[in-house]
């Protein structure tokens, strides 16, 4: 069973992060969802308070096989704010672990420089941020062991692309026709 790890941030969007642990979950993917500060109480960018399964302080980052970032503002920058999950992004990202971002959250990718020369996607007037991207505004992108999507309207394809990453396409089949949704792969 594949591991990942969400990360909730005051502020994110809630279908971004929501629909991405629901269907992980459908999934058999074990998907914790993670403060990023030590409080386990966390408010959406609608003000729905959620609580978390964990602090990023009790988290075993080596236990992952992917981080999940959902975008939402002021959610994205109090991610970003984050020196703790930047510095495991950057492990992440240099051993070729699954790192994945929807929204405005993409743009963390760009600051970092984690997108150059790769086709990307984000929320439209993000862009800008995504130095060295090949921005192609499409719904979803798979470039390497990066996924970026555009936004909530685009929630269910980014988590799809999850559960295909860590569970396999049949799995992800499966998962879309048990939620009715209908044009994946």
């Amino acid at each position: 069973m594949s591991k990942a790890a969400i990360f909730l941030a005051d502020g994110f969007e809630t279908i971004e992060g929501l629909t991405v642990v629901d269907l992980c979950r459908r999934a058999g993917v074990d998907l914790v969802t993670v403060s990023v500060t030590d409080s386990k109480r966390v408010v959406t960018a609608h003000r729905i308070p959620l609580e978390t399964d964990l602090t990023i302080s009790e988290l075993d980052f080596d236990s992952l096989d992917m981080i999940i970032l959902p975008g939402g503002i002021p959610g994205t920058p109090n991610l970003e704010a984050c020196d703790q999950l930047m510095q495991q992004l950057n492990a992440f990202y240099e051993a070729g672990r699954y790192i994945s971002a929807i929204c405005a959250a993409p743009r963390i990718f760009g600051k970092r420089g984690y997108l150059k020369g790769r086709k990307a996607t984000c929320f439209p007037g993000v862009e800008s941020f995504l130095e060295g991207a090949d921005y192609t505004g499409s719904k979803l992108e798979v470039a390497d062991h990066l996924i970026t999507s555009r936004g909530m309207g685009t929630a269910t394809e980014f988590a799809l692309a999850i559960v295909e990453r860590l569970e396999g396409a049949d799995k992800a089949k499966e998962i879309a026709s048990q939620v009715t949704f209908e044009g994946w792969k």
